[in-house]
C-alpha cells in the first residue's frame, strides 16, 4: 500500500532536515499534497541553550514561510507556547489540534485549518504525529550537540568539530582585525573578595566585552583567564570595515563597563578597569595538543603582537592602544604615541591611542 506523502517524508527524508524550521515547512508541504487543508502549523521544541529554553517555529500556508519565536527560561506553559496557540487560532477558524505531546515532553506539533478536519484528516495527522516522534528526537539530539559545542567552543570551533576536525592539524589561516582585552587588577580583586563575587565580576566583564564584540559582527575565540581574544574577520567585509567594527565594539564595551561601574560603586564594590589592544593581521587557528586531548588555539605573529601591545596600556596610561597597521585602515581620529619595543617581538611597533 502506498504511504501518504507526509508519512513517506517522515520515513525517508525527515532525518536530513537541518533544523525545526525546515522540518515544519517540508512536513506542511507534504500534508498539503495529501489534501489536508492546513492554514498554519507550529512546532515547539526544548532548546539546550544557556538563555533560550524553547524554540517555536510558526508556519503559514498562504506564504509558505516559517518564522521563529524564542522562549526564555520559564515554566513549561510560558508565553512562547501561548504565542503558538494564539498564532494558530488567528490563522484558522478556531480549529486547532495538538498531536506530538506537551512542551514538557520535548515537542509540541500543532495544526490549524480554515474548516473542521474530517475524520480521515484527523486520523492522518495522528499518524503523522506518531511517525514524527523519531525524526523530531533525532533533530533535538542534533540541536543539543550543536548548542553544547557552540556554547563551550564558540561558533568557529564548533563548526570544525562538527565537520570531523578531530586530529592535530594546521587549521585555517584567518585575516582579521584582532582584539585582545584584559581586566585590570584582577589578582588584587581575587585577594580581597569572596570567590562568588570574583566570579560575578568576571561574568559581568565578559558580558560587556563579548556582548560588544558579537554586536558588531566579531567572534570571541578564547577566554584566557580574565582576558578575551576576539576577531573581526576580513572576507565579506574589507579591512577598513573590520577595523571600524572593532573600534565600535570597544566603544560599546567601554560604555557598558562605565554603566556597570556606576552600579558597583553604588553598592560599595570596587570598580573594574580594563586594557584593550587592536591589531590587523593573519593568524593560524587549528587543533593543538596531544593525540587524544585537543584545543583550538590561535597562533602567529599577529596574536603575539596584539597581546604584547595590550601590556603597554598601563605603562603608557591608556585603556585602548592601536597598532600602526590597524590605524592605517581606519579613518577614526587617533593620535600617535611613537614606536615602542614589544617584549619578544623584534621590530618596534608604531602605537596609536584613541583621543
Amino acid at each position: 500500500m502506498r504511504l501518504p506523502s507526509s508519512l513517506s517524508f517522515l520515513v525517508d527524508k525527515a532525518i536530513a532536515c537541518e533544523d525545526g524550521a525546515v522540518f515544519l515547512a517540508e512536513l506542511a508541504a507534504t500534508l498539503a499534497a495529501d489534501g489536508v487543508p492546513l492554514a498554519g502549523g507550529a512546532l515547539t521544541q526544548l532548546a539546550p541553550h544557556p538563555i533560550i529554553e524553547r524554540r517555536t517555529f510558526l508556519w503559514r500556508a498562504d506564504t509558505g514561510k516559517v518564522i521563529e519565536a524564542l522562549g526564555l527560561a520559564g515554566p513549561a506553559d510560558a508565553d512562547d507556547v501561548h504565542v503558538a496557540r494564539n498564532w494558530l487560532a488567528a490563522l484558522g477558524a478556531g480549529v486547532q489540534v495538538d498531536f506530538a505531546g506537551a512542551p514538557s515532553d520535548g515537542a509540541m506539533l500543532a495544526w490549524t485549518a480554515s474548516r473542521q478536519f474530517s475524520q480521515a484528516e484527523s486520523d492522518l495527522l495522528r499518524q503523522v504525529a506518531r511517525f514524527a516522534a523519531a525524526p523530531l528526537a533525532l533533530l533535538a539530539n542534533r540541536s543539543t550537540l550543536v548548542e553544547l559545542l557552540t556554547t563551550y567552543l564558540g561558533r568557529r570551533s564548533a563548526a570544525q568539530v562538527l565537520a570531523g576536525r578531530l586530529r592535530r592539524e594546521p587549521g585555517e589561516t584567518i585575516r582579521a582585525g584582532l582584539l585582545y582585552a584584559d581586566l585590570r587588577g584582577f589578582t588584587e580583586l581575587s585577594e580581597v573578595s569572596d570567590a562568588k563575587d570574583v566570579v560575578a565580576a568576571l561574568d559581568a566583564w565578559f558580558d560587556r566585552i563579548a556582548g560588544a564584540v558579537h554586536a558588531f559582527g566579531g567572534e570571541v575565540l578564547k577566554f584566557i583567564g580574565d582576558g578575551v581574544l576576539a576577531i573581526f574577520p576580513i572576507g565579506e567585509r574589507n579591512a577598513a570595515s573590520a577595523c571600524d567594527a572593532a573600534l565600535r565594539a570597544v566603544g560599546a564595551a567601554r560604555a557598558g563597563m562605565n554603566h556597570l561601574n556606576r552600579a558597583r560603586a553604588a553598592q560599595g564594590m570596587p570598580t573594574l578597569s580594563f586594557g584593550t589592544a587592536l591589531h590587523l593581521g593573519e593568524m593560524l587557528w587549528g587543533n593543538i595538543g596531544t593525540a587524544d586531548r585537543l584545543d583550538f588555539t590561535a597562533i602567529g605573529p599577529a596574536v603575539n603582537l596584539v597581546s604584547r601591545l595590550e601590556g603597554l596600556c598601563r605603562p603608557l596610561g591608556h585603556t585602548v592602544l592601536v597598532s600602526g597597521i590597524f590605524a592605517a585602515h581606519t579613518k577614526q581620529p587617533l593620535f600617535e604615541l611613537g614606536e615602542h619595543k614589544l617584549r619578544g617581538i623584534t621590530a618596534p611597533c608604531k602605537v596609536f591611542a584613541l583621543p
